[in-house]
């Protein structure tokens, strides 16, 4: 066990605010005897609900005079998840010398069990979940947490427990003050979120924070073909690589190879595209550091065939596959799902967050042919214009149509949108969900 060495005053808390987490934070706060103030620009009647029933006062779209008023008097102040840098409440707090903490640096201080830590732009559910299933497989009851359906500062009331296994945003990450997890592995890096983070560096700093406290005896597990990942892991890092066979995790022969030795076929998996290996490697490594048997490990790797709306298979229509993978919300992702096709029919688009959308171009190959779609259509064409045909559609039944019009014998048409849903949908969910109900009315499946 690594107890945290944080001791934060939580006579006088504030909630920046009030979705799941900060609903879940409020709850602990309240549990232990304090009671904290909490801020929301925008409460749901759900949200307004929870504060009655916990007896809270809840502070609905303060002025900027009455938010740094509040702040001010804070002990600490604890923003949820997604919170903007360019929100006044990080000034006010910086003004008044107020510490900004997040639910991990309360887990730490409540709860000494093991952390188990997994980031990066793109893959980080995928191998939390694996690891969770190889842990509880060998024996060890562990539990996927932070980024996921359940908070971390909610877990930890479950005594049943040993090893929680934290799925770290950067934004949980960026706002916490002292996190040292026993295990922290680093995935990939690409641009994201610059919607909500200050600078693309701030967003690479908060990434990188999840190395910033190693305590004595911890394992960093760093991605040796991510620069950026590479560039920044520690010196005694743990490495995966599809690539070099030197790294500790690696590919060699068709085999997953691990400190032990070979460890699972790759024609033993279900899932074999590149970023299905590295993942496997990940977890591998995490779950092994937390614990797990590598027999284990190879049996949770082989029975994995991959999760809703992440180049999740459809069916086969005319011999044209279709694949769901509307949780690509980012350029990178998208890249990553075509990379393992031959010739791709891409459905992209939606709300872009800030990003470079043009690197989407180099899709091609295996991309040749798109359909631009949502708000960021424009951008989405201009991609790929002279590079291959670009196709425009108003809606998802549409752009499923002219995908269908614009496939061949042997395609594979894939939803991999790059950008967020919020022009669209109220998810990524039910983006994916409506885009596979449409493709299956279509061919009367």
């Amino acid at each position: 066990m690594i107890a945290s060495s944080l001791n934060l005053n939580l006579d006088a808390p504030v909630l920046i605010g009030f979705g799941i987490t900060g609903q879940a934070v409020a709850q602990a706060l309240v549990t232990r005897s304090y009671k904290p103030v909490v801020i929301d620009d925008r409460p749901t009647d759900a949200a307004r609900s929870v504060a009655d029933q916990l007896s809270l006062e809840l502070v609905e779209a303060p002025s900027a005079i009455e938010l740094a008023e509040i702040v001010a008097s804070a002990s600490v102040l604890l923003p949820s998840p997604g919170i903007p840098d360019s929100h006044p409440c990080f000034k006010a707090a910086a003004d008044h010398d107020v510490p900004t903490a997040s639910e991990f640096d309360l887990a730490q201080m409540w709860d000494n069990r093991p952390l188990l830590t997994v980031t990066g732009t793109n893959g980080k559910t995928t191998v939390t979940l694996l690891v969770a299933d190889a842990l509880n497989k060998s024996g060890i009851p562990a539990v996927a947490v932070g980024n996921t359906d359940v908070p971390l500062v909610a877990a930890i009331d479950d005594p049943e427990i040993e090893v929680f296994v934290v799925e770290a945003s950067s934004f949980r990450l960026g706002h916490s003050l002292r996190f040292a997890p026993a295990v922290s592995c680093w995935l990939n890096f690409a641009p994201d979120h610059l919607d909500a983070h200050a600078s693309f560096e701030d967003y690479k700093s908060a990434k990188a924070s999840i190395w910033n406290h190693r305590p004595d005896g911890s394992v960093a597990i760093a991605n040796a073909d991510d620069q950026v990942v590479a560039e920044l892991a520690p010196q005694d890092s743990s490495l995966f690589s599809l690539t070099d066979q030197d790294a500790l995790w690696h590919v060699d022969n068709g085999e997953l190879v691990g400190p032990e030795g070979p460890f699972v076929k790759v024609a033993q998996l279900q899932r074999t595209q590149p970023h299905d290996l590295a993942n496997a490697l990940a977890a591998a490594a995490v779950a092994y550091a937390g614990g797990a048997t590598m027999e284990s490990i190879a049996t949770v790797l082989q029975s994995f065939s991959g999760f809703r709306h992440r180049v999740e298979f459809v069916g086969t229509w005319n011999d044209v596959a279709w694949y769901n993978d509307s949780k690509a919300t980012v350029p990178h992702a998208t890249l990553s799902a075509v990379a393992g096709f031959d010739s791709v029919v891409l459905i992209a688009g939606g709300r872009n967050k800030g990003l470079d959308l043009s690197e989407l171009g180099d899709a091609v190959p295996p991309v040749r042919a798109v359909v631009a779609t949502g708000d960021a259509a424009e951008e989405i064409t201009q991609a790929f214009s002279g590079r291959v045909p670009v196709e425009s559609a108003e809606t998802m039944a549409a752009a499923v149509e002219t995908a269908a019009i614009l496939s061949q014998r042997g395609d594979v048409v894939v939803l991999s949108p790059g950008c967020t849903s919020f022009d669209w949908y109220s998810s990524y969910k039910d983006r994916g969900d409506d885009f596979c109900d449409l493709v299956r009315k279509r061919y009367g499946a």
